[in-house]
């Protein structure tokens, strides 16, 4: 009796140790897995917060919106509104329409050229004679006389003359290029021919160079070139230059030697 008791015994008390390695293995595994957990998730949030922190500059270099010499529409007077829309609606440069006005009058040279829109154009009382019935075509074509139609493109209209003084009108078409209509002045008389022929002759430069040495001094586009008389009774190119902002800068060119005499900004 006294062995078999001593046997039970040792048995309880072998397996009551392994019970308690047992849950000793458990509970340490446990700890394990939750350091292993702790650790996992800490890195996590480092690894995004580092990456929300390289995040952050990238975002303050994207450049913000820089102002430009250009105001915006409301800044913008309703002159300088119209010489942005005539200015972009143009395709032909004031040298190319040059060019094409003194092509359409053998032997002759522009003494005046002016950026304008149709409708203005159209209501130049020096403009090409109207069709027979004075209405414009149905189409909105110009007229079988060649008269610039209203509400189509901007034109360029020229004035040019021959070696005699006698001028002639030429509208040309802004876009295209192409000519709208060519027509002799009805309203010249012998002293007007002769005064026009003599400023040809003095005018020692072209309107073009008076042109570039508008923009030298002013960037922007040329929208009118006109021979005349100042108050000095100099003989001058009168140039109109529209720079970005869309003002417009009036300059005096001395049609002798290229020299800018005098120069005003229209500010409206």
């Amino acid at each position: 009796m006294t062995r078999d008791s001593h046997a039970k015994n040792t048995g309880f008390l072998r397996a009551h140790r392994l019970r308690a390695a047992g849950v000793a293995c458990v509970v340490l595994s446990a700890a394990l897995l939750t350091g292993c957990g702790q650790d996992s998730g800490s890195g996590s949030t480092a690894t995004q917060t580092s990456e929300a922190a390289r995040a952050v500059p990238e975002a303050t270099k994207s450049p913000s919106p820089t102002g430009t010499e250009s105001p915006s529409p409301g800044q913008m007077t309703e002159d300088q509104k119209e010489r942005k829309e005539l200015i972009s609606a143009t395709k032909v440069t004031y040298d190319k329409a040059i060019t094409t006005a003194e092509d359409a009058v053998s032997g002759s040279k522009v003494i005046d050229i002016e950026l304008k829109s149709a409708e203005d154009a159209a209501d130049d009382d020096e403009s090409a004679s109207p069709s027979p019935t004075g209405s414009p075509s149905p189409t909105g074509s110009p007229s079988p006389t060649g008269s610039p139609s209203p509400g189509s493109a901007p034109q360029w209209v020229a004035t040019v003359a021959t070696k005699t003084g006698t001028k002639h009108k030429v509208h040309i078409d802004a876009v295209s290029g192409k000519v709208l209509s060519s027509a002799e002045k009805s309203d010249q008389d012998t002293a007007d021919k002769a005064k026009t022929a003599k400023r040809m002759t003095e005018a020692k430069q072209t309107p073009q160079q008076a042109a570039k040495a508008a923009t030298d001094k002013k960037k922007g586009t040329v929208t009118s070139i006109e021979l005349d008389e100042n108050d000095q009774k100099t003989l001058v190119w009168q140039t109109d230059v529209v720079t970005k902002d869309w003002k417009k800068t009036t300059f005096d060119v001395d049609a002798s030697n290229g020299s800018i005499t005098h120069e005003e900004t229209d500010n409206d």
